[in-house]
């Protein structure tokens, strides 16, 4: 049996791959696979199914963000037909070796029915995490080991993924672990439907925007080349979803070579829930953002408070790097300075041009609070829902609610 690691946090000799958040032990592979159900296993082995387990998935990670303590996740993926209905005793053999090194609070069931078990280790202390992980990878393949015959050990592959993961951003692809999260996964292959019709509203109503608004792009790439140094257009890298990075499109609004650091220093503080709020709207209410920020370009002060300076962005969408209706894409340096629970802003929608932050009051709205409106938007997202919020927004454009 042969071991490889793309675990950040420890290392087993063999190949690296540090983005994904997980430890694989890998094994002999090949041929056919049959179906076993559940049923055919013993009552108190308390195993769950396919949907049950993925629910518990979903739960334990919201658990661990407000408690802090990290889960593992175990799979064990069964090849070359030992999920069929003759090797029903393997399987009950697998079960109970895996019982012995589990706790009652942990959980055990079909990560994907008769093909992958998974067993879900809660509510960890992370004090020495090497030596935590090491020893949970070691007595679980060590009474597999035990209980199995070699031929029939070889033929499993067993993976180990860490919740919370540590992302990278640095890297092209991709950071968030898809194995901790099934639920989006199925909600996604289940949503096809909506799916398709948002793709066709995202390009179609793209596409309308950039041509009606063509003279408009003109206009405003005249006005940004007359009044100040530097190109038209300004590229950042943003956040997209799942964590996958992407170069961003904004209308220049800032004098070129200015200073990021006052702005990330905001938005952590932000984060974290300490910014005070710099100014107050006609209507005395509070302004989450930066108000008198001099980089900005006297062309550029008008752009933002119009948001046209995000024109560009109907660009993305017909690439599919964003829609026209969801959650803002953060910059790198946000996301880092996240708590876990406010990455499923950009976990479990794709990125907007207007959400239901921008037609709510924008920045008048704390980031927590712009969080949960991210959330509510996609656990409720619809077509109705989103021309809902598209017919609101000329509305928040045009009297500049909360726009800075």
């Amino acid at each position: 049996m042969a071991w490889f690691a793309s675990n950040p946090f420890f290392s087993v000799s063999g190949k690296r791959d540090v983005d994904t958040g997980e430890a694989v032990v890998k094994t002999k592979q090949s041929k056919s696979k049959r179906n076993v159900g559940a049923g055919k296993l013993r009552a108190d082995q308390n195993v769950l199914d396919e949907v049950s387990l993925h629910r518990m998935i979903s739960l334990e990670r919201k658990r661990t963000e407000r408690s802090g303590k990290p889960f593992l996740l175990m799979l064990l993926d069964m090849k070359d037909g030992l999920a069929s209905e003759k090797n029903g005793k393997i399987l009950n053999k697998v079960f109970s070796a895996l019982a012995q090194n589990s706790r009652e609070t942990d959980v055990m069931g079909w990560y994907r029915t008769n093909g992958i078990v998974g067993v879900m280790f809660t509510e960890l202390n992370m004090d020495d995490r090497d030596l935590l992980l090491r020893t949970i990878m070691n007595k679980s393949s060590e009474s597999l080991r035990q209980s199995l015959e070699p031929e029939q050990f070889d033929r499993i592959t067993i993976s180990f993924h860490l919740f919370p993961e540590e992302w990278d951003h640095d890297l092209p692809h991709r950071p968030s672990n898809p194995a901790l999260y099934p639920d989006l996964s199925n909600r996604e292959k289940g949503n096809k439907l909506f799916s398709t019709i948002k793709r066709i509203m995202d390009v179609g109503g793209s596409l309308a925007a950039i041509i009606v608004f063509s003279p408009v792009f003109l206009g405003i790439a005249a006005a940004i080349k007359l009044t100040s140094k530097g190109p038209i257009l300004f590229r950042q890298k943003r956040i997209g979803q799942y964590g996958v990075p992407f170069m961003f499109l904004k209308f220049r609004s800032m004098y070129v070579n200015n200073d990021a650091s006052v702005h990330k220093a905001y938005v952590t503080q932000l984060i974290a829930g300490e910014a005070q709020p710099e100014a107050s709207d006609e209507n005395g209410r509070a302004i989450y953002k930066l108000t008198k920020d001099q980089r900005i370009t006297r062309v550029g002060g008008f752009l933002r408070r119009t948001s046209l300076d995000e024109l560009p962005q109907f660009f993305h969408v017909i690439r599919g790097e964003m829609s026209l209706v969801g959650p803002r894409p953060p910059i790198a340096y946000e996301v880092e300075a996240y708590d876990v629970w406010h990455r499923r802003r950009v976990l479990e929608a794709k990125p907007g041009i207007t959400g239901l932050w921008q037609v709510n009051g924008r920045s008048r709205v704390n980031f927590d609070d712009m969080v949960r409106l991210d959330l509510q938007y996609a656990s409720t997202c619809s077509p109705w829902v989103d021309i809902k919020i598209l017919l609101r927004t000329p509305a928040a454009v045009l009297f500049g609610d909360g726009a800075h």
